[in-house]
């Protein structure tokens, strides 16, 4: 079977360093840090008071009071990002595409944790009388942001959320090339969204000890590679990208960033939240991309990678990069944009996504920061550290890894007819 080809035609972002796509990639190429002390509750018994929240955000910008209320703000963000893309897509202005043949699939890790959490809490100071919001279970589950997006533009295609932890929003992208090459649909809202930076958020990664703890210094507390890293830092917010059918696209005259050549998804088969040591996972997922795209391992020119902060994940990725391409692995550009916007979790692969098909469209990779000192333990790589650096981009590989072993990475090319 002759798989139909799929292209990027729209991008939305809402994220610790901007809250447009402009914004975001501006942030991003400027080296801006995304982390500061935490806002919206009082962090004073916490090991960790710091995280890269969403700046300036205001529902009532966005939704009616009564309307805001029935959405847990990961819902929120969800359709603010959708209705980003959606427009840059051209998707409204004059072009009304076949409804039963536009889907939509998205990706969150946790869901409304913070609906779950504020009614519980509730729930708790009261005389044990059930009083739970009637909306409390549809605000909760990680589902209803891909039915609130369907549900306000008509769309009828496929319509699920996929979980797998941190990689969900890149299991969401993946999922919505396959949909769109077998001929299941002709365009996709994918991506993801997160809004977990709140008592329960923080005190649980707490409890598992992977966040840093640099509370003295916030904004170079993501140290992704570096040998003085202590663990990740808590991020928010929301990516979408609008895939389309190439000829769909050509068809209506839609502005192309790239094209989506390949996805791959692997397990490490290892342990409950460490990487697998050798990387066999990330290996694996990013071999499995390159042979589903028909890429060779010197075809690439960018590899966005999961790069959390993590002290086992950052050498392990690493060490897959250099087993798969070996002798190219140091002419390929590096990159973590978690050093600047923290950790999304479940968003992480839709932010991700978008930095490289920006990288691709501008031939630009955004810098690593925060960058101190080298880790003997990590193979020596071109991790584009301090600084963005101007290079032709023709193919992007952009990785993202989950708690349970999921692996998930999506493959971008330049765009030629």
């Amino acid at each position: 079977m002759k798989l139909r080809r799929v292209v990027v035609t729209g991008l939305g972002a809402l994220t610790p360093i901007g809250n447009t796509v402009p914004e975001f990639w501006d942030g991003l190429l400027n080296g801006v840090s995304g982390a500061g002390p935490i806002t919206r509750f009082d962090t004073s018994k916490f090991k960790t008071k710091f995280a890269c929240e969403v700046k300036g955000y205001n529902a009532q910008d966005h939704f009616d009071r009564k309307e805001a209320r029935k959405y847990d703000l990961f819902a929120q963000y969800a359709l603010v990002v959708a209705d980003q893309a959606i427009k840059d897509a051209g998707l409204l202005n004059g072009f009304t595409p076949d409804p039963d043949r536009v889907g939509v699939i998205w990706g969150s890790g946790i869901g409304g944790l913070d609906t779950f959490l504020k009614e519980v809490m509730d729930f708790a100071k009261g005389d044990g009388t059930p009083r739970f919001s009637p909306f409390f279970i549809p605000k909760m589950i990680a589902d209803i942001a891909a039915g609130h997006i369907s549900i306000k533009y008509g769309y009828r295609g496929p319509n699920f959320t996929t979980t797998s932890a941190c990689a969900s929003a890149a299991n969401a992208l993946v999922d919505s090339l396959n949909y769109i090459r077998l001929g299941k649909a002709d365009i996709f809202i994918g991506g993801g969204s997160e809004a977990a930076v709140n008592e329960a958020g923080l005190g649980g990664f707490n409890a598992l000890t992977a966040l840093s703890v640099r509370n003295d210094d916030p904004a170079t507390a993501s140290r992704p590679f570096d040998k003085d890293r202590d663990g990740f830092v808590l991020g928010e917010g929301a990516g979408a990208l609008v895939f389309e059918e190439l000829e769909h696209a050509l068809k209506r005259g839609a502005k192309i960033y790239a094209e989506v050549v390949g996805g791959g998804l692997s397990a490490d088969a290892y342990h409950m939240t460490g990487p697998h040591p050798d990387g066999l996972g990330a290996k694996n997922v990013m071999k499995y991309t390159l042979e589903d795209a028909g890429l060779k391992p010197e075809d690439v020119d960018h590899i966005n990678t999961h790069g959390t902060s993590t002290p086992l994940g950052d050498i392990a990725e690493p060490k897959a990069i250099v087993d798969l391409f070996g002798e190219h692995a140091p002419k390929i550009s590096i990159n973590s944009t978690k050093s600047m916007t923290g950790h999304l979790l479940g968003a992480a692969g839709a932010a991700e996504a978008i930095a490289s098909v920006l990288a691709v469209k501008h031939d630009i990779v955004p810098p690593t920061i925060n960058h101190f000192t080298d880790d003997p333990e990590i193979p020596e790589l071109d991790f584009t550290f301090h600084k963005a650096k101007k290079r032709t981009v023709n193919v992007a590989l952009s990785n993202t890894f989950g708690f349970g072993g999921h692996n998930a990475c999506v493959a971008f090319k330049k765009f030629t007819e």
